[in-house]
């Protein structure tokens, strides 16, 4: 199982932006990855995914302001975040899911192939 380090997360005025980085311990060649988020008291959502052919799709709520990335030479996978919100706020999490459906934003986890995170603050 490819362990998944999460990083560049930080505090950041609304309008703002970040880019988060994800480095994979193996190969993600040929996998489809998600980026995922936890705001406090709710529960995980996906809110971007890309295929392992590089098909991507967005949770509603960052359309248009979030790009998801991947480069699969450097392992690694990105999250581009702009004209963030207060309501962004949340740790958040990159995933290689046993499936996922790229056009219903939904897929599958294993409970333990979630690494610790990296907090995303924004402040309004």
């Amino acid at each position: 199982q490819v362990q998944l380090v999460e990083s560049g997360g930080g505090f950041v005025q609304a309008g703002g932006f970040l880019r988060l980085s994800c480095a994979a311990s193996g190969s993600i060649f040929g996998k489809s990855l998600g980026w995922y988020r936890q705001a406090l008291g709710k529960q995980r959502e996906v809110v971007a995914g890309i295929t392992g052919d590089g098909r991507t799709n967005y949770a509603d709520s960052v359309k248009g302001r979030f790009t998801i990335s991947r480069d699969d030479y450097k392992n690694t996978l990105y999250l581009q975040m702009n004209s963030l919100k207060a309501e962004d706020t949340a740790v958040y999490y990159c995933n290689a899911p046993i499936w996922l459906n790229i056009r219903a934003m939904t897929s599958q986890t294993t409970l333990g192939s979630w690494g610790q995170g990296t907090q995303v603050t924004v402040s309004s």
